[in-house]
């Protein structure tokens, strides 16, 4: 093989996964225990891990490649255990009051079901900028961009005084329908700018409408405020990250993942775009592997140590969320739809002696101290010990034999927190965990499925993450898959995704144009003028922006969309243009088409109703410029027969009672072969568990199907 030219990265709760890349596809992972406090080391740690599978050096390797692709979790902890910045917020007088106030919607996010019915348990989110230290002033601008009130400037001066004086590291400002002009919003930067410099103070300024000019101006808030306080710790991480890939011989800058799906430079202006990567490149991956087995209706579910992230590609949409929830905040940014559990095989154990209930996290033991099998100074039980106890972790080939498990110590401590408690054998109780962990999945698998309105048999499951292979016969178990698959890179997965990504700006801007049912041929082309003009200004921002971060011209491709719904409904269906501009009453009416085939196959063909009229509530432009992408080789089938991967008997406890399992190798599996449970199949960064009955078949691209009995 030759030297890698891409390294793609994935930085989870628990492990950070690498994917090395060379030109003609071929690839080979790394894993390494994820370091919150300076994510470099684990990168690091992890690109080690990943070259010396390839048998390279880490200069070799870094001074060799091209991309450098890097997805975290880095901003969203600074979110999530609030460690950002120290925010000011300026805004329209009359709204001081917005970010306490907040949305109802995200005040009541990630409850339980018993907390949403006993509201006594209810508080709001903490406001990321407390009341005190946010001031209004007197301006208007209505909802069609015409000033009702002017800015009263002496009061912006006072505003930015007082900021200045508190110390803030920066100021906020969201002015309302800032989207439709953001004349006030661009003159109240200004002056803060002016104060700052003449106070000789160190202070950024954001404004909304450069953050994100879309309407609803509870999101807005909330995503410029996010951007000023979450992003410049996870800047420090990735400049980090950036200077180590630099120390050994990387000569470009360092690319991260956008939640909707490309890459951009970590210098991005609007880096909270890319807060949820991670998750996000398994869905990529998913859609890639797609295209190869030729079905288009996808669960991709993606478990580590601490959550189950579960997308879906339904008939080849992806279904994009324009609002997501962020920490209980409501964000416009627009993010691949993603549904979330806390299950994952770091999830902590607890039993209440009393009344001998027993919980599932949420907590999760993450990678410091992480299980107690690990011997990191872990002393709480998680589902990764039970999976230990029960035989199906070899604890002498744990990230290839790099960690040893101690199951002895496991066991002592799970039988005293949990199975004396209980009063039930150490085996049941293990597994009766397991059985817990694996019903939340196929509970919530089936949610998902249900609400697509579309029967399981239509759709492939590709289960991935480090945990996914573990724990994919309970959660798949009786759901009716058409299929189920999972890969020998399982583990790094997402990171693979990541790097079937091109490179990418989105950007979007809020319009309200209502297209009657029966619209004549001179008012689409009125509409279609429209359409054109604001895609026009769109694109060069979006180019200029590609341009800036080093692409040349001409490998940039634009692609127009609209955000649109039938008129008086409340969600939007995003639609990829089918031409460059609207120049006609025809080319408009191929637009609405386009609409309603679209709207067919997220939805039903009999909900379309195009007698409503339609609505264009967003228009947006995506540039991309190519980048190499790994290939999956397909080889011939062989034999079925599995010998040449077989290594060995272990004992594990599976349905009940203890099994004799054969072992495989994971990477020796060939095209053709079958494997017949009781089995664990294993590799250095994943294991699958095959229970009895159950069979796994290898096929031409070395994809692992499963099938139950």
């Amino acid at each position: 093989m030759e030297n890698p030219i891409v390294i793609g990265i994935d930085a989870g709760g628990t492990m950070t996964d690498t994917i090395l890349v060379d030109q003609h596809g071929h690839f080979k992972i790394g894993k390494s225990a994820t370091t919150p406090r300076d994510e470099a080391e684990g990168f690091i740690a992890s690109a080690a891990d990943a070259a010396e599978a390839w048998g390279i050096s880490l200069d070799d390797l870094f001074s060799g490649v091209n991309v450098v692709l890097y997805s975290g979790t880095g901003m969203i902890n600074t979110l999530l255990s609030r460690t950002g910045r120290k925010l000011g917020l300026i805004t329209t007088k009359g709204l001081e009051d917005m970010i306490l106030m907040g949305r109802g919607l995200q005040a009541w996010a990630d409850y339980s079901y018993a907390d949403r019915l006993h509201a006594v348990t209810h508080h709001h989110p903490d406001a990321l900028v407390p009341r005190r230290r946010t001031h209004g002033v007197t301006e208007r601008i209505d909802q069609f961009g015409d000033v009702v009130l002017p800015l009263y400037e002496h009061e912006v001066v006072e505003a930015a005084q007082a900021l200045i004086r508190d110390k803030v590291e920066a100021i906020c400002i969201m002015t309302i329908f800032s989207h439709v002009n953001p004349a006030h919003e661009r003159r109240i930067a200004e002056i803060c700018r002016d104060e700052i410099a003449k106070a000789k103070a160190d202070i950024l300024v954001y404004a909304s409408h450069q953050v994100r000019p879309v309407i609803r101006e509870q999101s807005r808030l909330n995503s410029v405020l996010i951007e000023a306080y979450a992003t410049s710790r996870g800047r420090r991480q990735l400049k980090g990250i950036e200077d180590a890939s630099r120390k050994y011989g990387f000569k470009y800058g360092v690319q991260t993942l956008l939640s909707f799906g490309g890459l951009t430079s970590i210098n991005h202006p609007r880096l909270h775009e890319t807060m949820i990567s991670g998750p996000i490149g398994g869905i990529l991956g998913a859609a890639y592997v797609g295209k190869l087995i030729g079905n288009d209706s996808l669960i991709c579910s993606d478990m580590g140590g601490t959550s189950f992230d579960m997308g879906v590609i339904t008939r080849g949409q992806t279904r994009i969320e324009n609002e997501p929830l962020m920490d209980r905040f409501k964000l416009n940014v627009p993010t691949l739809h993603l549904d979330t559990i806390g299950a994952g095989a770091g999830m902590i154990l607890k039993v209440d002696p009393l009344t001998r209930k027993v919980s599932l996290g949420p907590e999760s033991a993450g990678s410091d101290p992480g299980p107690i099998c690990f011997d990191k100074g872990g002393t709480e039980p998680t589902i990764a010990d039970c999976d230990a106890i029960l035989g199906r972790l070899n604890p002498d080939y744990f990230l290839g034999g790099k960690v040893k498990l101690k199951v002895e110590k496991a066991r002592q401590a799970f039988k005293q927190k949990c199975a004396d408690i209980l009063g039930v054998g150490l085996e049941e109780a293990a597994e009766g965990m397991i059985n817990m962990l694996e019903t939340d999945a196929n509970n919530a698998l089936r949610r998902v499925i249900s609400g697509q309105g579309i029967h399981p048999s239509e759709f492939t499951l590709l289960s991935y993450g480090g945990s996914g292979p573990l724990h994919l016969a309970g959660c798949s178990r009786g759901i009716g898959f058409r299929d189920i698959i999972t890969f020998q890179f399982a583990a790094a997965f997402s990171a693979f995704g990541c790097t079937t990504a091109d490179y990418m700006r989105r950007h979007s801007v809020s319009t309200q144009i209502d297209i009657q049912a029966k619209a004549d041929d001179a008012a689409l082309e009125a509409f279609g003028a429209r359409v054109s003009t604001v895609w026009a200004d769109l694109t060069k921002a979006a180019v200029e922006e590609m341009i800036a971060d080093g692409h040349a011209r001409a490998k940039i491709t634009t692609t127009p969309f609209l955000m649109m719904r039938y008129t008086g409904q409340l969600e939007d269906v995003e639609v990829m243009a089918p031409l460059a501009a609207v120049t006609s009453a025809d080319d408009m009416r191929r637009v609405i088409a386009e609409f309603e085939t679209v709207y067919a196959k997220v939805n039903h063909r009999v909900s379309r109703y195009g007698e409503a009229g339609f609505s264009i509530t967003e228009l947006g432009l995506i540039a991309t410029a190519d980048k190499v992408k790994p290939v999956l080789v397909k080889r011939p089938m062989g034999k079925s027969d599995p010998a040449s991967a077989h290594k060995g008997v272990r004992e594990a406890y599976i349905g009940g009672r203890w099994h004799k399992a054969d072992l495989y190798e994971m990477d020796l599996l060939q095209p053709g072969h079958e494997v017949i449970g009781p089995a664990i199949i294993e590799h250095p960064a994943t294991t699958l568990v095959v229970h009895p009955k159950d069979r796994v078949t290898i096929d031409e691209w070395t994809l692992l199907h499963y099938s139950h009995a």
